[in-house]
């Protein structure tokens, strides 16, 4: 008998997040191997004794080192994509129920620094990545796209040769439909 899966709600769980995220998961070993704390005395100048609490600034750098990984540029699809994940969850220190920073809280903190504060904090973050060999000091990119590297030189043609060839090509094209539609007879 073929089986239909359906998903029933419990009423409550009993679960912690650490149990979800696998040992091995790239965001635990980076938060076992980096050592953030010295963005607490490196930004207390830009807060004040008094308001409400602001983002902990090491999760902000932990936000803001997610996106850079996964190349992420928006702000809005960044946090989108951190409360969906688990891992990064762990690695922020968030747990299941608990609510990610607004968007416009990390746009607000990040203009709070400034270009050129932030800039040096995240490149100290990044080299602390690249120390424990976590991540590359270099860029890649990847097309998961193959194709058959079968080019010969002699066969290039420069651009106006491209287009005069394209042209007679689309006009013997046109007169060939010419030529078979006034053969075709004509129903009446």
């Amino acid at each position: 008998m073929q089986g239909i899966k359906e998903l029933i709600p419990k009423m409550m769980y009993q679960v912690h997040i650490s149990n979800l995220v696998p040992e091995n998961n790239f965001y635990r070993q980076l938060d076992k191997a980096l050592d953030m704390r010295f963005l607490y005395k490196s930004t207390e100048q830009y807060y004040g004794d008094e308001g409400q609490e602001s983002i902990d600034p090491v999760v902000f750098f932990k936000i803001c080192l997610a996106g850079y990984l996964n190349n992420i540029n928006s702000d809005r699809k960044l946090i989108e994509y951190c409360s969906d994940s688990l891992a990064i969850r762990l690695f922020l220190k968030y747990d299941i129920d608990e609510p990610l920073p607004w968007h416009s809280t990390i746009s607000r903190t990040r203009q709070l620094y400034g270009e050129e504060v932030f800039l040096e904090l995240f490149r100290k973050v990044l080299s602390l990545c690249v120390e424990k060999e976590m991540v590359k000091g270099k860029r890649q990119a990847v097309d998961s796209a193959f194709i058959k590297a079968n080019a010969s030189l002699d066969t290039l043609l420069e651009k106006a040769q491209q287009k005069r060839y394209f042209r007679r090509r689309l006009c013997r094209r046109k007169r060939g439909k010419q030529r078979r539609n006034a053969e075709i007879p004509r129903r009446k």
